[in-house]
């Protein structure tokens, strides 16, 4: 049958099945609400498709991840190649992303970007595939649809952080959390945790290969409670739009942060999109062209520290690119950051949505470590706006 779980489907087998032991624990928790929390790698799609086939016949649930290509290229991709090589696949619209299998179960899938758009459909259960990239309103909202037979819920995650994830899987007694490091997952290729670990640092370990969630880091300006408090999921009129590059000038060297912001005819900032890569600077320069266009900006500034002239020239060469304002970093990070960190706690700086990466590098960045390239693209958008602190004597 499907797993070694007291719920076993009838009508479906998977053969060849490879099984690490946090996937069995998994399947076999009766808990109503569980977590498969793990590192990379760790087998945590695969772990959630198969609980959608432990679900009973006949049911309708929905598959979740935090944006329309996610799903696509990860999530729904790992599933279809599940049911087809097991010939349980009854029928696929794609147009609709909803699947039919043979025991008579339907699955939607769905983009988590946008909340209010899953509200409507009643349902028997539901998957989240990468929920700490997610708000927690993705999470209530779900839980209002959850209104049929076996009223199940699941999340597969990489932490980020120490979210509102961290605090929904320890709250009582109807939740289990099931913790996987990648090093528990035997078929993993040879050498691939070493290589992890190699490149990300001993903080970055924790969370991407041991899957434990982080507190934020001590000193740095930005918390995850005052993210989550600013978080808007639309925007007001917006009176001006600029994209912040923080650009790398070798390929394949450090990522270059491409940060869209705009400032509201409210006087607030608003953090559109985060269109940070790695790449050569023609593929950083195209991406940051794009982003100008997409979001319809007004500006593209670009630190010029490294590289110099050489960056506004790379931009040059795109076809349809504007013209470039150049920058230059006198201060220290941690002081151009200050201000903008200051716009947060007054609650006049918010996340469109959620931007894990970026976010990432916010609650943790102290001053060490690490070139914060997303949180550098994101001041410099935010510097060129013009947004102002409040204090008692006025605006600065």
């Amino acid at each position: 049958m499907i797993a070694a779980a007291s719920r076993q489907t009838k009508g479906i087998t998977i053969k060849h099945r490879k099984q690490t032991a946090p996937q069995r624990r998994f399947w076999q928790s009766t808990a109503p609400y569980r977590a498969f929390i793990g590192g990379v790698g760790s087998g945590k799609t695969r772990a959630g498709c198969v609980e959608v086939l432990n679900m009973p016949p006949k049911t309708t649930g929905m598959v979740l991840a935090p944006t329309y290509p996610m799903l696509r290229d990860a999530t729904f991709r790992t599933f279809l190649s599940l049911v087809r090589d097991a010939g349980i696949l009854a029928e696929f619209n794609k147009a609709e992303m909803t699947v039919h299998l043979i025991d008579g179960k339907t699955i939607l899938f769905r983009s988590a970007d946008n909340p209010d758009r899953l509200r409507g459909p009643n349902l028997g259960w539901f998957w989240l595939d990468e929920a700490a990239m997610m708000s927690a309103d993705v999470w209530l909202i779900m839980l209002g649809r959850l209104r049929g037979h076996p009223g199940r819920a699941w999340v597969t995650t990489t932490p980020r952080g120490s979210n509102w994830l961290a605090k929904l899987v320890t709250s009582g007694p109807d939740y289990e959390m099931i913790r996987s490091s990648s090093r528990e997952n035997p078929f993993l290729p040879p050498g691939f945790v070493a290589s992890l670990e190699a490149a990300y640092t001993a903080r970055m370990v924790r969370q991407e290969v041991d899957g434990i969630f982080l507190d934020d880091t001590p000193g740095a300006l930005w918390t995850r409670a005052n993210l989550d408090a600013t978080r808007v999921s639309s925007v007001p009129d917006l009176v001006r739009i600029v994209v912040g590059v923080d650009p790398s000038v070798t390929s394949g060297g450090d990522m270059c942060g491409i940060v869209v912001a705009g400032k509201g005819a409210d006087g607030h900032g608003y953090i559109l999109d985060d269109r940070t890569l790695q790449g050569s600077p023609s593929a950083w320069a195209h991406a940051a062209v794009a982003a100008y266009h997409t979001h319809k900006a007004d500006r593209l500034v670009a630190e010029s520290n490294q590289g110099g002239e050489l960056v506004s020239t790379v931009i040059q060469t795109v076809q349809g690119a504007p013209f470039v304002t150049l920058v230059h970093a006198s201060r220290g990070k941690v002081t151009r950051a200050e201000p903008i960190a200051a716009l947060s706690e007054q609650r006049r700086l918010h996340m469109v949505g959620t931007f894990a990466w970026l976010e990432d590098e916010l609650c943790s960045y102290d001053g060490t470590g690490n070139s914060p390239n997303r949180l550098d693209a994101m001041v410099w958008a935010c510097t060129e706006l013009g947004l102002h602190v409040a204090t008692s004597q006025g605006i600065w």
